[in-house]
């Protein structure tokens, strides 16, 4: 039975082909119909597949092939195409023996433009020099290195894991994605700063009503409070957190268990607005409020409160935005918003901002686009050659979102500079519309499918 947690890898190629030889001999016993007559697979069929340590979820589909609209052929590859949705890989599968087909190139030409999913070009029966052919003309695909296998006598399937393995997480080794929340999902945003910033009489004039109390007196509010709202028919959960003062000056318990609350306030946030007082600018304490928020993954708006009461405005805007630049160039373009907690202004600015930044903390970038993405990204800077040898960086990928967190793969990447690692990291911002987003890659670099 297949385990709907798993990575899916689909199964694809034109009929007779091997598709279904190879399906069994991943799910290690024959689920799958196989005979040399093309077609006999018609329905998509899902097995639990299982290749050295990868585990993973294999979906055997009918042969791709041209056919009437509305024939049964036709459906078929409807259905071939349908398996592909939310696929982390696809094996496309060839017969070396035969040799590429107007075909095998029409598909493979379909699948480049439009599957959206990493293709693994696998060249089939491969036992054999009547293969090698074959094997070399798999090349002209433009899918990448194809993989010499012998589904049926069980060769080849090393090389099928090295291709494989870099799209399959290891057992344990990510964190479970959470779940991206729905439209109608209320927006949990929680607002931190220092003591006196303004806090609670901003979740005040949004509610509409004095629901927290307020007062001229630094630390009045001591525990994190999440209230349930609603702001233009969109929902809100608002959690206000005590003041955040320089650790030094924090000697009284109950404070530090306030200030304690107020970060775990921000471990259940999606969205944080940090607080500044116009009247006393940026200070030191509020760039250590704003990594720390950033260092927990969530998405940052930083807002200016009191503005009516500025002196100077342009120039302390542009002030404290070089300020965050220079103190938070980890992650660039962080949005900075005026706001007047006493009069309301802005605050529907502050509120829009929040539901657009938290969708594309959410986003999940095609896998196509990513790529695409990356290879115009070597292209542009490639990696460096410590000691005269290339590192290779073959693919990216997507783990997780909340925050965007990719995961490149490989050769030597541990020899990669810092110095790369932030250039990938701000093109990804620049380019794909990850602005002010706290941002995570890592490297992974190949494994052995026979180590312990």
């Amino acid at each position: 039975m297949a385990d709907p947690r798993l990575p899916r890898v689909v199964i694809l190629g034109r009929p007779n082909v091997g598709k279904s030889t190879l399906f069994n001999r991943l799910v290690g016993k024959k689920l799958a119909l196989v005979d040399d007559q093309p077609g006999v697979t018609r329905d998509r069929r899902e097995g639990r597949g299982r290749l050295f340590d990868l585990d993973f979820t294999i979906i055997d589909t009918a042969g791709l092939e041209e056919a009437e609209a509305g024939s049964l052929s036709d459906r078929m590859r409807l259905q071939s195409r349908a398996a592909l949705e939310g696929a982390a890989a696809a094996l496309f599968v060839i017969d070396a023996r035969q040799g590429l087909t107007q075909a095998d190139r029409h598909f493979a030409r379909w699948l480049r433009q439009e599957a959206g999913v990493p293709i693994i070009p696998v060249a089939n029966k491969c036992e054999g020099k009547a293969s090698e052919a074959g094997l070399m003309e798999a090349f002209e695909l433009g899918l990448g290195d194809p993989v010499p296998l012998s589904a049926e006598h069980g060769e080849g399937l090393a090389d099928l894991f090295e291709a494989l393995a870099p799209l399959i997480p290891e057992p344990g080794e990510d964190e479970p994605e959470a779940e991206e929340p729905a439209a109608d999902s209320p927006l949990k945003l929680a607002i931190v700063g220092r003591p006196n910033a303004g806090k609670s009489t901003l979740i005040n004039k949004l509610l509409g009503q004095n629901r927290l109390l307020t007062g001229p007196e630094a630390g009045i509010t001591r525990d994190s409070i999440a209230i349930p709202w609603e702001w233009n028919g969109r929902r809100v959960d608002l959690i206000d957190t005590a003041g955040m003062r320089r650790k030094a000056k924090v000697v009284d318990k109950l404070e530090k268990l306030a200030v304690a609350d107020g970060r775990h306030a921000v471990d259940f946030a999606e969205v944080v607005v940090l607080l500044l007082d116009a009247t006393l600018g940026l200070e030191s304490q509020d760039l250590r409020i704003a990594d720390m928020v950033l260092q927990e993954g969530r998405a940052l708006i930083v807002a200016i409160n009191k503005w009516d009461s500025a002196q100077d405005q342009s120039r302390l805007f542009n002030g404290i935005k070089k300020a965050l630049d220079e103190g938070l160039a980890q992650v660039r373009g962080v949005p900075v918003l005026t706001v007047s907690a006493l009069t309301g202004k802005g605050l529907d600015t502050l509120l829009e901002v929040a539901f657009e930044t938290r969708e594309r903390w959410s986003r999940r970038v095609p896998t196509a686009a990513l790529n695409r993405w990356f290879e115009a990204a070597l292209d542009r800077n490639p990696p460096p050659a410590p000691g005269g040898k290339r590192i290779k960086m073959r693919y990216i990928t997507q783990a997780r979102t909340r925050p965007p967190t990719f995961i490149v793969f490989g050769n030597r990447l541990d020899e990669l500079p810092e110095s790369y690692n932030r250039y990938l990291v701000n093109s990804l911002r620049d380019d794909l519309d990850l602005k002010g987003l706290p941002i995570r890659i890592n490297m992974r670099s190949g494994r052995n499918p026979y180590g312990s």
